[in-house]
């Protein structure tokens, strides 16, 4: 027997050993599981049956509230042990299926024993609970695994750096729950699993491939520093991964100081939520939110505002329908420039400017716009504005205490004494009841009235408080209008902007590029609502966010470290493509860099970087096999529409399942989706309301796209008269990196001059004058 064969046959006789123990106590955990629910259930029955409720005494009240508050402790506590086994239970499930994927021996310097360290997504202890079947890959010895060569080596403990000896590192291949094949390897994780992981098909969902975290990808993850981090990674290097991986170990390394609850995951769109979904619960870990930087925009104006989503805003842009005015406001309404303006503009309210409603009740002004605007500047100045909108609101809500008195001696008043409810003439007649030794019968019923009638008087005048404590006696719409009243003779771009402004607002219109200057000089304005129990944001495709987004983020989440990663070669906004914005607004951040990429083969690597704007000799390709992409240029549309159809069929008859045609724009992917459907083929049209990766062919607009990977891609009409200008270079890059084994690109005659740019030996050129074409479809 070989010493492979008999190391082999140990490890699967130890992989067996581990993989009964998880059995033994999985059912175990099952028989707890079930019981500990039925006492939650039997325990949520019987809670009201258990406790009789007796208000009528003053001390029998006092015992009822206690015993409800006991039962209601005793239910809570049962319902959170039944969550903690029920967590262990499938935390346990995911390891039953893969205990562990690597392994390290380790002897600490000092010490003669060698340690051997198994690595999986999450400890497994031995029955004295001090020694480890499995050590969690986030624990701070398993980052040697990632870090290092067999040899020396160290890593950092909570309070001290242990240095050592590694002297095997060894990587398993598991199969359906079963050891398949082992192989002891260097530096960086084996080729051998990364192409195997990396050969397998595009899946609808992310996968968790902390088993092939890389040594340069480690270190994104375990970054503690008390800074902002910014990831600059070219496409396919794993930097979504290594950034939910990240939020994985920081919720490991910080439990009981950082909560999921605690952190928030900015996306590219809905469907990106979906396709990440599953990773962190496959890491043991909850789900943290995940909002788009629209939908945030939407739930803070949406009630009051149409607002432009950043898609429309592209698709105004791809389409050619853009103005001159609109792409000066795209770009400067994105700028630090414009925050200032808007920044030296509050700083004027100070001393004149702030708009006012008047304070109305029905058809009567209690206060009008004009008293509270001379209120407020009669204030000391040297205070700022949002105290002295404090004071303002005091002196409203006293003015609306006056009112109500004044209107109790209305005649309408008792006439709707109707609107009242049951609860009301409860809490008058139990407030009678306190008060009746001290009156006679007829005063009772005068009293009564006067009870009823109060109550009607601060029902009424409630919605009206709340939106004067919340502020909502400022017109910020106006008070912003007026920012763009009168021409500026030191800023042209603003002059060139601000009539096309003023009707929008007017209009309650935002385009996609103001919605974020208002809501600052509104939230500015008013004081800002600081999110102070974030600790940790991270966003995503961070070169799409403007100067003024990303300034606006820093400020609503002041105790918030950021985790931002971004790809400068993918920028698809107008205002990203002469700023490398990301690294210049935060000059204080860390910067890791991932020029490696995994997702694609090496041709088609080596073909895209040739289309990337900046630095595209430091992108480097995982050496990985395939066939080179192909650009065919066709007479005709009807022809592009066939050839598309024919590099389906081949596709397909290949073996890839996830198959992507992306398109520059929406009206495109749909006519083509109609297209292929006309032609009895199964294809599924991606728009920005689709939530659901679905397997087989979608067609959708490269914006879309982003941070998803397919088995091929097929690039519709990348022609020279359809990609043209500056950002046409990026869109074909971003298409042409989505594919993980295959790309085709496909051009109504002649290509774009982008294309003719890259190395012509990286790819297979074909000019094709007809087409076999299929029965139908063809009229």
């Amino acid at each position: 027997m070989t010493e492979y064969n008999q190391s082999f046959e140990e490890e699967q006789e130890r992989f067996h050993e581990v993989k009964t123990v998880i059995k033994n106590r999985l059912n175990k955990l099952m028989k707890r599981v079930k019981r500990i629910r039925t006492d939650v259930l039997d325990l949520r029955k019987e809670f009201f049956e258990d406790v009789t409720v007796n208000l009528t005494e003053m001390d029998d009240a006092i015992e009822t509230q206690a015993s409800l508050k006991q039962q209601a402790e005793f239910l809570s506590e049962r319902e959170r042990h039944h969550d903690q086994q029920d967590q262990s239970f499938r935390q346990l499930t995911r390891l039953y299926d893969q205990p562990y994927f690597g392994r390290i021996d380790f002897k600490e310097d000092g010490e003669t024993a060698v340690d051997a360290i198994y690595i999986g997504t999450s400890s497994l202890l031995k029955k004295n609970e001090e020694d480890f079947y499995v050590y969690d890959w986030r624990a701070p010895i398993a980052s040697m695994y990632y870090d290092y060569p067999p040899g020396a080596s160290q890593y950092q403990a909570i309070d001290e750096t242990i240095t050592g000896e590694m002297t095997l590192k060894r990587q398993y291949v598991v199969k359906r729950g079963e050891l398949e094949g082992m192989f002891d390897t260097g530096l960086t994780i084996g080729d051998g699993l990364l192409q195997q992981v990396l050969g397998e098909t595009a899946d609808t969902t992310m996968k968790n491939i902390v088993a092939t975290i890389q040594q340069e990808q480690n270190k994104i993850i375990r970054h503690e520093k008390k800074k902002d981090l910014i990831v600059q990674g070219v496409a396919g290097s794993g930097k979504t991964s290594a950034a939910l991986q990240r939020i994985a170990y920081l919720l490991y390394r910080f439990r009981g100081e950082l909560t999921a609850e605690q952190m928030l995951l900015f996306s590219p769109n809905p469907l990106f939520h979906t396709y990440v979904s599953q990773v962190l619960p496959e890491l043991g870990e909850d789900q943290i939110e995940q909002v788009t930087f629209y939908h945030y925009l939407e739930q803070e104006l949406g009630r009051r505002f149409v607002i432009e989503t950043p898609f429309d805003q592209l698709e105004v842009l791809l389409t050619g329908e853009v103005t001159e005015s609109r792409q000066v406001n795209m770009q400067y309404k994105a700028s630090l420039q414009f925050k200032e303006k808007v920044d030296h503009y509050l700083e004027q309210l100070k001393y004149r400017g702030l708009a006012f409603r008047n304070i109305r009740f029905r058809d009567h002004v209690i206060v009008s716009k004009q008293e509270l605007s001379r209120y407020f500047y009669k204030m000391d100045q040297n205070e700022s504005v949002q105290v002295r909108l404090s004071q303002l609101r005091d002196f409203i809500l006293a003015s609306l205490k006056e009112e109500q008195k004044q209107l109790m001696d209305a005649d309408w008043l008792e006439d709707e004494l109707e609107l009242l409810d049951l609860d009301d003439y409860q809490a008058a007649y139990e407030q009678i009841e306190g008060e009746q030794d001290t009156m006679d019968w007829f005063n009772q019923t005068e009293r009564e009235q006067q009870i009823l009638k109060l109550r009607l008087i601060n029902k009424l005048f409630k919605p009206l408080r709340k939106k004067i404590k919340r502020l909502q006696f400022v017109d910020t719409k106006r008070t912003y209008l007026r920012l763009f009243d009168h021409a500026d003779a030191t800023d042209e771009q603003f002059n060139h902007v601000r009539l096309e402004t003023r009707q929008q607002l007017l209009d309650n219109f935002l385009t996609y590029e103001d919605a974020t200057p208002f809501l600052y000089f509104e939230k500015v304005c008013l004081g800002f609502d600081e999110q102070g129990s974030i600790q940790h944001v991270i966003l995503d495709e961070a070169q799409d966010y403007s100067l003024f987004q990303l300034a606006y983020l820093k400020r609503i989440y002041p105790n918030s470290q950021m985790t931002l990663l971004g790809d400068v070669h993918q920028t698809l906004y107008l205002h990203g493509l002469n700023d490398d914005h990301v690294l210049k607004s935060l000059t204080d951040a860390d910067v890791l860099t991932l020029n490696k990429s995994y997702r694609a083969t090496e041709q088609l690597v080596n073909f895209s970087k040739g289309l990337a704007k900046q630095d595209a000799y430091t992108i480097e390709p995982f050496v990985r096999q395939g066939d080179k992409p192909n650009i065919y240029e066709v007479e005709t549309e009807q022809m592009m529409m066939h050839k598309i159809y024919d590099e389906l069929q081949a596709f397909q008859a290949q073996g890839f399942e996830q198959l992507a045609i992306i398109t520059k724009t929406k009206q495109e992917a749909k006519k083509v989706t109609d297209w292929l459907q006309l032609n009895d083929t199964q294809a599924h049209l991606v728009t920005v309301e689709t939530h659901e990766f679905e397997p087989g062919i979608k067609v959708l607009p490269v914006y879309l796209a982003k941070g998803i990977e397919f088995d091929a891609v097929i690039v519709y009409d990348v022609s020279e008269k359809h990609y043209y200008n500056e950002l046409d270079q990026y869109l074909l890059y971003t298409a042409s990196t989505r594919a993980m084994h295959a790309l085709t690109l496909v051009s109504h005659q002649t290509v774009a001059p982008w294309l003719k740019a890259v190395d012509a030996s990286t790819y297979q050129h074909h000019k094709i004058m007809e087409i076999q074409l299929p029965k139908k479809g063809d009229a």
